[in-house]
C-alpha cells in the first residue's frame, strides 16, 4: 500500500495527508482475435504489392515476379524471427531490446533507421495511392473524351500531401487504432484479390501466356540504376551470386510491414504465442498469394511495349488488360483504386501512428526529452512529435516530387536495416540470455554443450547480406539514410545526455515521487474504499472535472482516486507492458503536481494511481472495476460531444466480463455544467411528462380490461414488446425513423417551449 507524506512545510492549521508514491500496476489491455491482428497486419503489408513489383521490374527486368516470390518465401523466416523476439517478452521497446543485445550506441542507431523506415512509409503509400488515382482519373477523361491528361507524378505528390495533413490532424486529435476498420478493410479488399486472381486466370487461359524468365544470373537486367556504385565493378562478374543479391535487393519492399506483427502481439488473445503464429501463417498465405502474383500476372499479360508505363500503377494497369469488354475493365479499375486508396491511406495513418508510438517509447526510455511529449492543450495528444514527423514526410513527398522509385530506394534502406538489427539482437540474446523460450527459430543443435542456432543464424545473414548490397546499389538511398540516421542518432545521443541530467536534477517546481509498482490494482493496494471516485486524468491543462470533484467531496464518505491512463500505442517493440519508471516520467510528474496543488488547496486528499492499457475507454472502466469504484468523472472531450462520449464508454462498459458493475458516469464541460449518465441496466430517469402520460394510458386502458388489473408497469412492458414485436416482423427501418422523428420533436421543444 503506498505510503503517505504532508506536503511541503505545510501549516499547522491546514495539514493535508497527500500521497507522494504512485501506484503503478501491470498493463489493462484489450484483446483482439488472430484474425483481427492479421487484419492489421495486412493493412501494411498488402500496400506493398501496390508498388514493389513494378519498383522490382524497372531496376532488374523480366525476372523480377522470381524474386518476389522468393523474398515473400523469405519473409516467413524474418516472420518466425520476430516470433521468437515476441516470445521473449523483452520489455521496453525496440531500443531497449537492441541495446540489451547490442549496447546503447547500436540501439540508438536501430531506432533511427526504424524512423527512417516509418517516415518513408507514409510518402511512399500516399505517393502510390496518388500514382493509381492519376492513371484512373487520366483513363476516364480519354474514355469521355475530355481533353485533359494529368501528370501523374504531380498529382501523386498533391494528393499523397493531402492525405498526409489529413491524418496528421486526425492525430492531432487523437483517433482511437480500430482492428474492426482493419478487419473490414481487408474484407473488401479480399474480394478485389478474389476477383483479380479469377480474372487474371481467365485471361492468361483464354490468350495463353509464358512464365517469367528464371532468375539465372544471366536472366537479370543489371545496369547503372539498378547496380549503383558497383556499376563497372569486375566483383559483379566474378561473383554471380552478387547479382542475385542485387535482385532481392531491390525486390525487398514486398515484405516491408512484416515489422507490424510484433506491434500487434501484446493485444492478442490468450493463448498468445498460438494465436501469433496464426495470424502469422495467415498473413503469409495472404501476402504470398496477393504480391507475388500479381508480379506474375503483370509479365504475363500486359504486354512488353506497354507495361513500363504502368510499372507505378501495376494493378490498375492489369486491370486495363484483362480480357473482356472496356466499360467492365474500367469499372473494376475503379474498384481496385478505391481499395488501393484504402490501403495506402492507412498505410499513411499506420506511420504516423508508429513513428508515434516509437519516439513516445524512446522518450519513456530516457533517450528522447520528455519536452516532446509534452501534451496538446486542447487535445492532450504528443502533438510536437507528430507535427515533427509529419514535416519530414510533406518534406520528403516534396522533394520525391512524386517518384515512387526515388522513394522506394529510400524506403529499402530502413525496411532491411530495421530487419537487420532485429535478426541480429535476437541472435545475440539467444547466448546473453540462453534461458527456455516459448519459440525457437528452427534448426538448432548443440555441439560442446553450446547451442547452435543455425536457422537464425542464416536468417540473419542473409538480411545482412542483402542490408550490404543494398549500400552499395541504392546510392541515394545510402546516402540519405545515412545523413538521416546520423542526424536522428546526434538528436538521440545528445537528448539522452540532457533528459538524464535533468533526471537526475532536483525539480523544485515540482513534487517528488517514487513509483511502487503493483501486481493487481485493487482498493487495498491505493489505499482507497470501496465506492470511490475514479478521475481520469491526462492533460493538465484540462483538470476542471478534477477541481469539480474535489469542491463537492467529503472525504469522510468518499475517497478521490487519480487515475492516468498511459495509453500503449502500436510500435516496433514487441514487448510487454511497460516497466514501472518507463510509466512515469516528466510529463506524468507534472500532472500529478498539478492534481495535488489542487487537492491541498483545498485541503482534500487523492490517491494517485497509472496503469497502462490498449484502449482508454476499457483502461478506465477496469480500473474502476479493480477499485471498486462506485463513481467515474469525466472531461469533456476535445473531440467528441457529450453524448458520443458517454455512448463510447457505454460501448466499453458492454465489453466487460461478467457480472458487470453498474458506475454514475459524470462528464464536466470547462464552464462547470455537468451531464450525468448510469452505466448498465438502469431504471430511467423519467420526467413529469412521461408519467402523465403513462398514467393517461392507464386511465384509459383500465376500464377497458376490467375485470383484469392494470399497473403502471403493465403499459410500459406492453409498449415496449409491441416495438420489439415490430422489429421482429422486419419493421426496423420504419420504426428507426419514427424514433428519430421523436427525438427530434423532443428536442425542438427543449430548444423552444413555445413549439
Amino acid at each position: 500500500m503506498p505510503s503517505t507524506t504532508t506536503g511541503p512545510n505545510p501549516e499547522p492549521s491546514r495539514i493535508v495527508t497527500i500521497p507522494r508514491v504512485i501506484v503503478a500496476t501491470t498493463a489493462m489491455l484489450t484483446f483482439i482475435s488472430f484474425w483481427r491482428a492479421a487484419a492489421i497486419v495486412l493493412n501494411d503489408l498488402a500496400s506493398s504489392a501496390y508498388y514493389a513489383g513494378g519498383e522490382s521490374e524497372s531496376f532488374i527486368g523480366k525476372s523480377a515476379p522470381w524474386f518476389i516470390l522468393g523474398v515473400m518465401l523469405f519473409s516467413y523466416c524474418v516472420r518466425a524471427v520476430y516470433v521468437e523476439s515476441c516470445s521473449m517478452f523483452v520489455r521496453g521497446g525496440v531500443y531497449r531490446v537492441v541495446k540489451e543485445a547490442l549496447g546503447g550506441t547500436l540501439a540508438k542507431f536501430s531506432v533511427s533507421a526504424l524512423m527512417f523506415d516509418y517516415v518513408l512509409t507514409g510518402p511512399i503509400s500516399g505517393v502510390s495511392a496518388g500514382q493509381y488515382l492519376a492513371g484512373l482519373l487520366n483513363e476516364l477523361f480519354a474514355y469521355f473524351h475530355a481533353g485533359i491528361v494529368l501528370s501523374e507524378n504531380s498529382t501523386a505528390a498533391f494528393f499523397a500531401v493531402l492525405v498526409t495533413l489529413y491524418f496528421w490532424y486526425e492525430n492531432i486529435k487523437g483517433i482511437p487504432e480500430s482492428s474492426h476498420k482493419a478487419l473490414r478493410i481487408m474484407q473488401v479488399t479480399t474480394v478485389m484479390v478474389a476477383l483479380l486472381i479469377v480474372w487474371c486466370t481467365y485471361t492468361v487461359w483464354v490468350r495463353g501466356a509464358h512464365l517469367p524468365p528464371f532468375p539465372w544470373p544471366s536472366n537479370i537486367q543489371l545496369d547503372k540504376r539498378s547496380l549503383g556504385w558497383l556499376y563497372g565493378s569486375q566483383i559483379v562478374k566474378m561473383i554471380p551470386m552478387i547479382a542475385v543479391f542485387v535482385g532481392i535487393g531491390h525486390s525487398v519492399l514486398a515484405m516491408s510491414g512484416e515489422e507490424s506483427l510484433a506491434q500487434v502481439y501484446r493485444e492478442i488473445e490468450a493463448p498468445k504465442l498460438p494465436n501469433l503464429k496464426k495470424a502469422g501463417l495467415i498473413i503469409f498465405i495472404y501476402s504470398l498469394l496477393f504480391t507475388s502474383l500479381v508480379s506474375f500476372f503483370a509479365v504475363m499479360i500486359i504486354p512488353d511495349g506497354t507495361r513500363g508505363k504502368y510499372l507505378e500503377n501495376l494493378i490498375g494497369g492489369l486491370a486495363m488488360n484483362l480480357a473482356g469488354p472496356f466499360t467492365l475493365r474500367l469499372a473494376f479499375h475503379a474498384f481496385v483504386v478505391v481499395v488501393g486508396t484504402m490501403i495506402l491511406a492507412g498505410a499513411v495513418n499506420t506511420a504516423i501512428v508508429g513513428s508515434n508510438g516509437v519516439l513516445n517509447r524512446v522518450s519513456e526510455d530516457g533517450v528522447l526529452a520528455d519536452w516532446f511529449r509534452q501534451p496538446h492543450r486542447k487535445f492532450g495528444t504528443s502533438h510536437r512529435i507528430i507535427n515533427m514527423v509529419v514535416a519530414f514526410q510533406i518534406l520528403t513527398i516534396l522533394l520525391s516530387r512524386g517518384d515512387v522509385t526515388f522513394l522506394a530506394n529510400l524506403y529499402a534502406f530502413g525496411v532491411i536495416w530495421s530487419f537487420t538489427m532485429q535478426g541480429i539482437a535476437v541472435l545475440v540474446i539467444r547466448y546473453t540470455h540462453p534461458g527456455d523460450r516459448e519459440y525457437r527459430v528452427p534448426l538448432n543443435f548443440h555441439l560442446f554443450g553450446k547451442e547452435i542456432p543455425l536457422g537464425l543464424g542464416l536468417i540473419t545473414l542473409t538480411l545482412f547480406l542483402i542490408a550490404i548490397v543494398n549500400l552499395f546499389t541504392k546510392p541515394s538511398a545510402t546516402v540519405a539514410g545515412t545523413i538521416f540516421s546520423v542526424v536522428m542518432f546526434s538528436v538521440f545521443s545528445v537528448s539522452e545526455r540532457i533528459t538524464h541530467r535533468n533526471r537526475g536534477a532536483a525539480h523544485v517546481e515540482m513534487d517528488q515521487f517514487n513509483v511502487a509498482a503493483q501486481e493487481e490494482l485493487s482498493p487495498h493496494s491505493v489505499g482507497v474504499r470501496p465506492g470511490n471516485i475514479l478521475v481520469p486524468v491526462s492533460n493538465y491543462h484540462a483538470l476542471y472535472h478534477l477541481q469539480a470533484v474535489l469542491d463537492r467531496v467529503k472525504p469522510e464518505r468518499n475517497d478521490v482516486v487519480v487515475l492516468h491512463i498511459r495509453l500503449l500505442r502500436r510500435s516496433a517493440s514487441g514487448s510487454s507492458e511497460l516497466e514501472a519508471e518507463q510509466l512515469f516520467g516528466s510529463v506524468e510528474q507534472f500532472l500529478f503536481t498539478k492534481a495535488l496543488s489542487l487537492a491541498e488547496k483545498r485541503g482534500k486528499t487523492i490517491r494517485l494511481a497509472v496503469v497502462s492499457a490498449n484502449d482508454m475507454w476499457s483502461g478506465i472502466l477496469n480500473a474502476a472495476v479493480k477499485l471498486e469504484s462506485k463513481t467515474i468523472v469525466l472531461g469533456r472531450s476535445a473531440k467528441l460531444s457529450v453524448a458520443e462520449e458517454a455512448r463510447e464508454i457505454g460501448l466499453a462498459w458492454e465489453q466487460l466480463p461478467d457480472p458487470r458493475p453498474q458506475f454514475n458516469l459524470e462528464i464536466f464541460a470547462p464552464g462547470g455544467q455537468r451531464e450525468y449518465f448510469l452505466l448498465g441496466p438502469h431504471a430511467p430517469n423519467l420526467t413529469s411528462n412521461e408519467v402523465r402520460l403513462i398514467h393517461q394510458l392507464w386511465l384509459h386502458f383500465s376500464e377497458l380490461v376490467a375485470p383484469d388489473e392494470l399497473h403502471h408497469h403493465d403499459i410500459v412492458h406492453f409498449a415496449l414488446d409491441e416495438v420489439l414485436n415490430e422489429l421482429k416482423e422486419g419493421k426496423e427501418a420504419d420504426v428507426v425513423a419514427r424514433l428519430k422523428n421523436h427525438v427530434e420533436q423532443n428536442k425542438a421543444k427543449r430548444t423552444n417551449p413555445q413549439c
